[in-house]
């Protein structure tokens, strides 16, 4: 069988010699290329891909442009899919994989003798290593050739079949090692292609959501366009989940590879770790650190991932960040816990040194600058028993000589950012050092760092000088506390001051023995004194007032010593510098004149120029300008601290020009200096001025406020107060016609008693209010009669008005409607009349009534008057009935005039836009009108000068054909009869 297959890939040739791999390879394109049937090509393919590790380049000359064309053309079979992708990926891949034991590979692989492999001479690793990459890239741009390529590649991870999808994302991993920016650049242009790559991070099977993330690093790496892409499309979300499903630091290469990814998104990418601070994603972190107490037995990955995590956390607080963003990343990570999470692993116990290392430097940015962040970290204290700070903790190891160096350079680092921009913190680490506050029972910070300056240690040297040195920046306050320090050197002698010790130091080694100094602690001590007294006067003074100091440093600087030297006498010359520019003259033997003919004489201007200039020349010197983070390869190459940097660069020139200067110019600019102060002295009183007066304004404002307020609180006190009045004026009234009705209630009971002649005096008074019920209503009908009379005339007028403008149109309609307005206004009246004869019979009963009450009765009278009472409630009944039936007809009739009302607004609206169109309609004719004036002033015009001409043509002697003079007279009438013609129009019109 096998054979059989063969000898048709090989078109059944005769047994004879073995073909070699380039021939074998021709033949399987020609296959690929010609054969008609899926079947004989996907094996061709299949071959192919198995001889494309062993003979890379015959394949990758050969076959690439027809693996191309089956990817292109044959897209229904994922089969012979998978085959291309996966030959492309072994010709291109330059890594070193295993090998795969597949069994239908091999058995497609035709046999090929040794001899026929592609030969390479034998050379050592890194040569043929070399030559694997030039192989990878040559053919990586042979299919990049074509930016369709990457395109059809794109479109083949749409399909979910795992025989396509995961060969096509590690060859287009593959590619983007090789040439990255190309690739970058042909799927930024391509519509949808990174949220095609971004889906894989769903993909259920884990091999292509893990084979997605490393295609992921490689596209967003140095791309900051593709990184914001990225981002948006959710992948913050989807990775941090990733990380939380995995373990997070406890999890595998996948969370290390989730974790590289991020550094890639968010590292120098400011709108990135915008969006990653406002999407909440640093609470997300804080899990990460949560390290148990049993911190023993850390696996390789474990660390790899912390060490990851803490350099996320570092992206986000970069000093290279601006610095708002910075700090507000450092306020969220206060606020959820992430620094307390960081101090603890700070602080515990059993954690590897690399963490401990990284961490530190990860909390020394995380309170860089921020004063809440710092304030918190000196509170910190170790589990220790008696408790310390965690600052004193950490400065004991980096004055420890045991202690590793990379461990040392981070608490210096962490030391250095604790006091950056915190005056706050600088005054409590300085305060530890004056005799008033020194506890000889606990150790603390200022005690550790003068241990550090004055060991044998030259590292330890170094960093303590650096540490006290970040005490004094920018802080003239510490600086001059700082000159109160003593210090006992030995028993029997007197204290010296820190500063003069320092100096002694300095001068005494190198009496001793020059090579004994070493140049690391003698620059870590010179740069100590140079930011000590530098912008501090009386610093200056009190280092000049020691004799010694001076000599000893023009000695040094004018010497000529060897290369290893030279730096120290650079800084040498900067602090006899620092002593002349900040000089006072209050010594009078060092004044800035006398130390500059001591230059003069004993160095020489340009020779101390020269000298000054060798410090920004050191190559170590740039290098530790480039980042506040201490870092160096050895503890040798520690020499310059970041922040000295900025202070050298600062200095070198003004210092070049004080030395330059001479007594003239010196006085010129102390003249200008004094003015200078006198306009200030002056600006300072005017601001005061304006000071005291804007705090006055804001006195009086505040007094207005208040009197504001308090008026409001008057006014709606004397409001409620009016209110409670006009209640009680009520109350009183009420109170009044309660007590009239009670004492004519009682008259009326004492003179009726209990029955007057068969009438009871409730039934007189439910009469009269009766009566007076009716009267409103006939009152209330009069004026409903009267409003309706108006609107009827109102209604007549306007539909009058409506008819005159519509010229007769709707005139049926106002006269049903003016019929309907008199039958209504009949029935008005005729309901009037019966109210009217009503109430004269209800007068006439009430008068009866009194009458009877007043004179007394016989019996007959009494049951005929009990009749007439009998037949007035029987009378009354029927009138209530027909007031309630002239109350339902009331109400119909202001239904009625309702509708009549509508009806005249809808009149009203016709006549208004009939009125407007007339309006219009005028303004029309008196613009033609005007128009045909203007025309007839130009006639006349025309006219006059027609016979003015014709006139001055006789006058001339010419003749004038009558011809001509019948053309001009036609236009003449013409002209008159177009003007007929508009007037009779506009008559019309009107």
């Amino acid at each position: 069988m096998t054979m059989n297959f063969f000898r048709g890939v090989m078109g059944g040739q005769p047994a004879g010699p073995p073909p070699t791999g380039a021939e074998t390879i021709h033949k399987l394109c020609d296959r690929v290329a010609s054969s008609t049937l899926l079947e004989d090509r996907r094996d061709a393919v299949r071959a192919l891909k198995s001889l494309s590790k062993k003979y890379r380049f015959e394949v990758g000359t050969q076959a690439m442009d027809h693996l191309v064309h089956i990817l292109q053309t044959d897209r229904s079979d994922s089969e012979i899919l998978g085959y291309a992708l996966d030959t492309l990926y072994n010709i291109i891949c330059n890594d070193e994989e295993e090998e795969q034991d597949e069994s239908e590979d091999m058995a497609a692989a035709p046999p090929i003798p040794v001899s026929g492999k592609h030969k390479n001479v034998p050379v050592s690793d890194e040569n043929a290593q070399k030559q694997e990459e030039d192989l990878g890239v040559l053919f990586t741009d042979k299919f990049l050739g074509d930016s369709e390529n990457v395109t059809l590649l794109l479109t083949l991870l749409e399909e979910f079949d795992f025989h396509v999808r995961w060969p096509g994302v590690k060859l287009l991993t593959a590619l983007l090692k090789n040439q990255c920016n190309q690739v970058q650049g042909v799927i930024l242009v391509s519509p949808m292609g990174v949220s095609r790559l971004m889906d894989l991070l769903a993909d259920s099977r884990e091999v292509i959501r893990n084979d997605g993330l490393l295609l992921l690093q490689q596209l967003t790496k140095g791309n900051a366009a593709i990184q914001k892409i990225v981002a948006f499309e959710n992948a913050f979300e989807r990775l941090l989940d990733i990380i939380t499903e995995e373990g997070s630091s406890d999890g595998g290469i996948v969370v290390e590879d989730c974790l590289l990814l991020l550094v890639n998104l968010l590292k120098n990418n400011s709108s990135n770790q915008n969006f990653f601070k406002e999407g909440s994603y640093i609470q997300r972190m804080k899990p990460w650190f949560e390290v148990g107490d049993d911190n023993s037995g850390w696996s390789a990955q474990k660390v790899t991932n912390l060490h990851l995590m803490l350099q996320l956390v570092r992206v986000m607080v970069s000093p290279v960040n601006s610095p708002g963003a910075t700090s507000s990343c450092q306020k969220s990570m206060y606020q959820c816990g992430l620094l307390q999470q960081l101090c603890t692993i700070l602080m515990a116990t059993g954690v590897p040194a690399d963490i401990l290392t990284e961490t530190i430097n990860t909390v020394s940015e995380v309170i860089r600058g921020s004063q809440i962040n710092q304030d918190y970290f000196a509170s910190v204290n170790a589990p220790s028993n008696p408790p310390r700070p965690a600052i004193v903790v950490l400065l004991m190891s980096m004055v420890n000589e045991r202690q590793p160096f990379v461990l040392r350079c981070a608490v210096l680092y962490c030391f250095q950012c604790f006091l950056y921009k915190n005056q706050k913190g600088q005054g409590e680490i300085v305060a530890t050092l004056l005799p008033s506050t020194i506890d000889a029972n606990s150790i603390s910070a200022g005690q550790l760092l003068c241990g550090g300056l004055f060991s044998a240690d030259s590292l330890s040297n170094w960093c303590a000088a650096v540490a006290l040195a970040h005490a004094l920046q920018d802080n003239l306050t510490q600086k001059e506390q700082l000159l109160r320090v003593q210090l006992a050197t030995s028993l029997g002698k007197p204290p010296v001051s820190l500063l003069q010790q320092c100096t002694n130091i300095l001068s005494q080694g190198d009496k001793i023995n020059r090579r004994g100094s070493k140049v690391q602690t003698r620059v870590g001590l010179l740069m100590l004194l140079c930011t000590w007294i530098s912008n501090c006067p009386i610093a200056v003074t009190h280092f000049l007032h020691n004799q010694e100091n001076v000599p000893f440093l023009t000695g040094q600087i004018s010497e000529n010593l060897g290369e290893d030297e030279r730096l120290v006498q650079g800084l040498c010359a900067l602090l006899l510098g620092i002593c002349i520019y900040f000089n006072d003259n209050s010594l009078e033997n060092y004044t800035k004149e006398k130390l500059k003919q001591l230059i003069e004489k004993r160095i020489g201007k340009e020779n101390f120029v020269e000298k000054l200039g060798f410090v920004t020349k050191h190559e170590l010197y740039s290098r530790a300008a480039q980042k506040p983070q201490p870092v160096f390869p050895s503890p040798e190459q520690m020499l310059f601290d970041h922040e000295f940097t900025k202070l050298v660069k600062e200095l070198e020139g003004v210092i070049t020009k004080a030395v330059h200067k001479t007594s003239e110019e010196e006085k010129k600019e102390e003249e200008v200096k004094k003015t200078l102060e006198q306009h200030d002295s002056i600006v300072i009183q005017y601001k005061d001025l304006i000071r005291d007066q804007d705090s006055q304004i804001q006195e009086l404002r505040e007094q207005v406020s208040t009197l504001s307020l308090n008026s409001e609180q008057m006014q709606n006190q004397i409001t409620q107060q009016q209110s409670q009045i006009q209640q009680h004026k009520d109350q009183y009234n009420i109170l009044k016609l309660k007590l009239a009705k009670d004492s004519q209630g009682l008259s009326s009971s004492q003179g009726e008693g209990a029955h007057v002649n068969g009438l009871h005096s409730e039934e007189l008074s439910q009469l009269r209010e009766q009566v007076d019920e009716l009267r409103r209503q006939h009152t209330l009908q009069h004026t409903q009669l009267s409003d309706k009379d108006s609107l009827i005339n109102t209604l007549r007028c306007e539909a009058a008005a409506a008819q005159t403008a519509e010229g007769g149109a709707g005139g049926s309609d106002n006269t049903e409607l003016l019929r309907e307005v008199e039958s209504l206004r009949s029935r008005v009246q005729a309901q009037c009349a019966e109210i009217s004869q009503l109430q004269t019979e209800r007068q006439e009963l009430i008068r009866r009534g009194e009458a009877a009450s007043s004179a007394p009765a016989s019996s007959s009278e009494s049951s005929a008057d009990t009749d007439k009472v009998s037949e007035l409630e029987s009378r009354l009944a029927a009138q209530t009935t027909e007031t309630e039936r002239l109350k339902e007809e009331c109400l119909g009739l202001r239904e009625g005039r309702a509708g009549l009302e509508q009806q005249l607004a809808s009149a009203q609206s016709t006549v208004a836009i009939e009125q407007t169109e007339k309006t219009k309609l005028q303004q029309e004719v008196q613009e033609s009108k005007k128009e045909q004036d203007d025309l007839l002033m130009l006639l006349a015009d025309q006219d006059q000068k027609i016979l003015t001409l014709k006139q001055r043509l006789k006058d001339l002697g010419e003749t004038i054909d009558e011809d001509e003079e019948d053309e001009l007279d036609a236009r003449d009438h013409f002209g008159e009869d177009d003007d007929d013609e508009e007037e009779e129009d506009e008559e019309n019109n009107d």
